[in-house]
């Protein structure tokens, strides 16, 4: 079992600390407003619900890679990729307020004099700037989108006590719910530079990629210093955990209500192929890790049985070679 942890600072390394600093001193200097950054009155950004920039992409949205769906009217598609991104934003704002409480829960217990502290802060600060640009376009839209799935929205409640206790577990939630949807947004961003898509989705996907870089790249920190402390045994159960936690993320993140489903008409097969049964999903489904895959191999925590979970869960596939390399089919494990 995986037992709540006390706070430690005497883990904070030299280059732990490093870090905390330059993204303190980016959070200052590098930071974004949403109400000053996007002029959401000017034309250029203007929601027009029958803009064909709404269709759903082929290669990167599970369900506009299905047949069922390129075979629509022009007006349906643009229908359904409107609540579809609305419904993404919608979950995106949801799991940042999650985040927020158990972050805060986190940070509120630190004690004097620790480096996290501010770091945290900033963080927070970010998150609720996301949290009001995603409602603004959401509210542009016009879609009245549920957002998160049934059973997350009943627990959301409960990260902030998760937060307080087990900070490791915490983490690993933030990084199953951050790198997904990261990785899904810089892969439309790069295939907006040939498919164009409706500018104020473009902005607002590109200031939350910004400021994500930084919350990833605390996460990742923060959990290479936490294993540093942990025994075998600690170690065993994290590296277990890690799948099981995107896997179940991702799914609960990135797949629609129900009600989606019966909204626009979508027959069971479709839903099924698109959401994750198919062979295009599935590659997505494995895309959306090849990040994490990095950040569990520079942890030790890729072994026999912990590769195996992976590949049971259909998430396997080869580590990134960098932060945000775009993914390739022909690198990913069948």
């Amino acid at each position: 079992m995986v037992r709540p942890t006390s706070i430690n600072t005497g883990v904070f390394d030299a280059e732990y600390q490093d870090t905390l600093k330059t993204l303190s001193n980016a959070s200052v200097h590098r930071r974004f407003d949403p109400y000053l950054d996007i002029d959401w009155d000017s034309p250029e950004f203007a929601v027009e619900p029958d803009d064909p920039r709404w269709v759903l992409s082929a290669v990167e949205d599970p369900l506009g890679g299905t047949q069922w769906y390129r075979d629509l009217p022009l007006a349906r598609q643009i229908e359904i990729g409107r609540w579809r991104e609305a419904n993404t934003l919608k979950v995106g704002l949801a799991f940042e307020s999650m985040l927020v409480r158990g972050l805060m829960q986190y940070a509120i217990k630190l004690p004097n004099q620790t480096p996290e502290f501010r770091y945290c802060l900033h963080e927070l600060t970010e998150e609720c700037n996301h949290i009001q640009m995603f409602q603004e376009l959401i509210n542009r839209i016009g879609a009245d989108v549920p957002g998160m799935r049934p059973l997350l929205r009943m627990l959301s409640p409960y990260v902030g006590v998760l937060g307080g206790y087990w900070h490791t577990v915490l983490f690993i939630g933030i990084v199953a719910g951050e790198d997904p949807n990261d990785r899904r947004q810089k892969a439309l961003i790069r295939e907006g530079r040939d498919r164009r898509l409706p500018p104020a989705l473009v902005r607002t996907m590109e200031i939350h990629v910004a400021e994500e870089a930084r919350h990833i790249s605390f996460a990742h920190q923060f959990l290479r210093v936490q294993l540093a402390q942990k025994g075998p045994l600690g170690r065993a159960w994290i590296g277990l955990l890690f799948p099981l936690f995107m896997r179940w993320l991702a799914g609960q993140i990135m797949t629609p209500p129900r009600s989606f489903a019966k909204q626009f008409g979508i027959p069971k097969e479709v839903m099924r192929e698109a959401f994750w049964h198919g062979p295009h999903a599935r590659e997505l489904m494995r895309s959306y890790f090849d990040d994490v895959r990095t950040l569990v191999e520079g942890l030790g925590l890729m072994n026999p049985f912990t590769r195996l979970v992976w590949k049971l869960l259909r998430i396997d596939g080869f580590a990134a070679r960098y932060r945000g390399e775009p993914y390739r089919v022909a690198r990913s494990v069948a």
